[in-house]
């Protein structure tokens, strides 16, 4: 063997070994899931007044979700002279009005409701909710996306947490309006189960540290202030802020029996661009707090999970890298006779591969889904997860060399069940030169799998076709989504009436 075959092996079983590591996470939230599941949090007394609540909305272009937004909201269940809610818009488009003519219809209703618009930008999203925060009278706020349709009891079952003092934020699980739309919106709906129904409910039941996920939550006013306020210094001021306040001491609660439902993305491009600032803005967070939590004084379990947790999108580098090297470390091993060496792969893909499917069943069995109805969707979900390595790599090493980037949207289309009537909405995502090295890593894995058939490497096609599908898939969906959508618009626009002829 060569030195740079043997480089390139070490590498490729390094890269294995790494991401087999990640992938056994999965097991010990599933298995704290499992031990702590009996742990249910009970509120410490009950409020004999209920506390002044503030309920902020941001928005930014929500002109087909924000009306069902405020008519959501303004049915919550609550004293309405203990109960504020801030419209905190920084639109550019016709949502501005949609928004004004809700809150004042609200507001002729008898909901102490503001529309407060700024001429900026500034800070984005945290931007917007610091200035509200500003103006705010209530002790505790909770926060809504524009997509989110709360339910009516939300704060009556949240609010009674605080009556512990050391108690800084509630959060509750989301569910999915539109879960049956399509295959992708099936398989983000059983990504988000995953990670509400077996890791928050792990993390926060064990002690460990787990986040507000930037709506559908409620926080203590001190605590944001004590823990040093809404900043923008990453995409993800959520996760952010979550991390300073408990390393500050305050507890957090979450409550996955309490749900509010909203909308996943139903385009791919969308759906990366929402992926790319969560991947993006989780990595930034771990290079500004992960060496604070390292060096206090935490208990190691602690800082372990805190560690795991905000670098776990280290790995989609590092899967780019696995799906380089691949096929040419079968080509080596096949080369030199080791056919006993190219087992070594399985128990590596299989702690991975195994760990995927089990905690997404486990999440779908604890909410009650139908599971035998869900797994169909296992391998799908899998390579879907491949084919955003490329999407995902790059939101990471943008945020490891300090490049930034704006707050981007998610569009979203106010849709729920089937509805295709997205289609025809204006919002769209932003196409990229990404899909082009998507399909060019499908076709060059797809050699791969000619070379596995003519030399009888069998046991390599189960994984080689799961990660040609991936990249194939989010390529073609990326560059073709948008391109239907816009042919759907045209097809369906009504003909223009014929000019009066003119004598």
């Amino acid at each position: 063997m060569t030195l740079v075959e043997g480089l390139f092996l070490g590498t490729y079983f390094c890269v294995l070994l790494v991401l087999s590591l990640y992938g056994s996470h999965r097991y010990v939230m599933a298995y704290l899931f499992y031990k702590y599941k009996g742990n249910l949090p009970m509120p410490l007394g009950r409020f004999t007044q209920l506390p002044r609540v503030t309920i902020q909305l941001p928005i930014f272009n929500e002109m087909y979700v924000v009306e069902r937004l405020i008519d959501a909201v303004c049915r919550i269940d609550y004293p309405r002279d203990r109960l504020e809610i801030q419209v905190l818009d920084d639109s550019t488009d016709e949502t501005q009005g949609i928004a004004r003519a809700a809150v004042e219809r609200s507001r002729r209703a008898g909901h102490d409701i503001a529309y407060l618009r700024r001429d900026h930008r500034d800070g984005f999203k945290a931007g917007a909710l610091q200035e509200g925060l500003r103006r705010a009278r209530g002790e505790y706020v909770a926060v809504f996306d524009a997509d989110f349709v709360p339910a009516r009891d939300f704060l009556l079952r949240s609010v009674q947490f605080f009556t512990d003092p050391r108690v800084g934020m509630v959060q509750v699980r989301w569910d999915h309006l539109n879960r049956d739309s399509s295959h992708l919106t099936q398989a983000q709906a059983i990504f988000l189960d995953g990670h509400f129904v077996i890791e928050h409910a792990a993390r926060n039941r064990s002690g460990r540290f787990f986040n507000f996920n930037g709506t559908a939550g409620v926080w203590r006013r001190a605590t944001i202030e004590d823990a040093g306020g809404w900043q923008h210094d990453t995409l993800t001021e959520d996760l952010d802020l979550s991390y300073r306040a408990q390393l500050a001491g305050w507890r957090f609660v979450y409550l996955p029996e309490v749900v509010s439902p909203a909308e996943v993305p139903v385009e791919m491009n969308a759906f990366k661009s929402q992926q790319h600032r969560w991947a993006k803005g989780s990595i930034q967070t771990a290079r500004k707090l992960l060496p604070r939590i390292l060096k206090s004084d935490l208990p190691r379990a602690v800082k372990v999970e805190a560690f795991f947790h905000l670098t776990a999108n280290l790995t989609y580098p590092l899967m780019i890298l696995l799906t380089v090297l691949m096929p040419v470390s079968m080509v080596i091993r096949f080369k030199h006779g080791w056919y006993e060496v190219l087992l070594l792969d399985l128990p590596f893909f299989w702690t991975a591969t195994m760990s995927v499917v089990l905690f997404y069943v486990a999440s779908q069995r604890e909410i009650g889904m139908p599971v035998w109805q869900r797994i169909k969707y296992l391998p799908f979900i899998m390579a879907l997860g491949i084919g955003l390595c490329v999407n995902q790599a790059k939101a990471v090493i943008e945020a490891l060399v300090g490049y930034e980037t704006g707050f981007t949207r998610t569009p979203k289309m106010g849709i729920s069940g089937k509805d295709r009537s997205w289609l025809s909405k204006k919002y769209r995502a932003m196409t990229s030169l990404q899909p082009l090295l998507e399909l060019a890593l499908g076709a060059y894995l797809t050699s791969a799998i000619y070379f596995a058939l003519d030399k009888g490497v069998y046991f390599s096609l189960p994984f080689l076709l799961l990660f040609q599908w991936g990249f194939i898939y989010v390529g073609l969906m990326s560059l073709l989504q948008g391109r239907v959508a816009a042919l759907w618009r045209l097809l369906r626009r009504p003909p223009r009436e014929a000019a009066p002829a003119v004598e």
